[in-house]
């Protein structure tokens, strides 16, 4: 079996404090992992992001970084899109500061294009385009395009591994609740298709882009056309099931790290990461 770490998608919900401290309390409750969360724009200093990455090393937390909300890499709209490349830009820059391995992006929508293969083209261009334009110091993060939970955005399985296939520096976030969502429930409902996503991106992607494979992990209300709102662990009628994704993790052996979207963040990583040990 492979390594598994588990931590939340931004401050845990019990946690007050300087998000400098989030590591070592994560530490003391049995996490280690965390996306920092620059959904609203990168504001974090140089200094500070060096200080939460010191303070990750130091209590065994590996640090991933979620961009901004507000980029659509495949708008018809140049302006848009160069808005978008800037502030990823800025994302990989404080990454770099805080040693996050991956910086988690929203890849764009298909709408007023002609196609969606026109959409992927559109993503691959615009990242490339980012990439060549870092400093030659900016070593550590991945660009991670997400699996996106709608049906009006680019982001399908093959359309994040296309992306990736074709762009520097890219591996997968794969969220299993917006893949299931996406699939309006038709999706992540087997180990084996599990197991066949995994090593459908192993396969394409080569072994580093499960090593560890980062992904994201709610339960979801869906509704036509994909995704509606995040759910608990422990809350009835919401899919997928956990132990599915587990089970296909131990399975395929790889190593993953899986930041829990649940609205109480934190409880849910370490529901999750007892459910994986057996005891829950």
């Amino acid at each position: 079996m492979g390594v598994i770490r588990f931590g939340p998608a931004g401050k845990p919900v019990e946690f007050k404090g300087d998000i400098v401290k989030v590591p070592e309390f994560l530490r003391s409750i049995g996490l280690d992992a965390l996306e920092y969360e620059a959904v609203r724009g990168v504001r974090i200093s140089e200094a500070k992001a060096r200080r939460l990455g010191e303070a990750a090393r130091e209590n065994g937390v590996i640090l991933s970084m979620h961009a901004p909300y507000y980029v659509n890499l495949s708008s018809p709209d140049d302006s848009v899109v160069e808005r978008s490349i800037k502030r990823l830009y800025d994302s990989m820059i404080a990454s770099e500061w805080m040693g996050s391995y991956a910086v988690v992006v929203h890849p764009g929508y298909y709408k007023g294009l002609k196609s969606r293969e026109e959409a992927v083209k559109r993503v691959i261009e615009a990242l490339n385009r980012l990439i060549e334009s870092l400093p030659s110091w900016v070593k550590t993060p991945w660009i991670a395009p997400e699996t996106m939970g709608k049906q009006s955005q680019v982001g399908s399985l093959e359309e994040t591994v296309e992306i990736c296939l074709n762009t520097p520096r890219c591996r997968p976030c794969v969220d299993w609740a917006h893949l299931y969502a996406r699939a309006e429930g038709k999706f992540v409902t087997s180990v084996d298709q599990v197991v066949k996503a995994i090593e459908y991106i192993e396969s394409n992607l080569g072994r580093e882009a499960v090593d560890p494979l980062h992904t994201h992990f709610s339960k979801i209300e869906y509704g036509k056309g994909g995704e509606r709102m995040h759910h608990t662990l422990r809350e009835e009628g919401y899919g997928p099931d956990w132990r599915i994704v587990c089970r296909a993790y131990k399975e395929t052996g790889i190593n993953a790290v899986v930041i829990s979207e649940s609205p109480i963040l934190e409880k849910d990583a370490l529901l999750m990461k007892s459910i994986c040990k057996g005891e829950a």
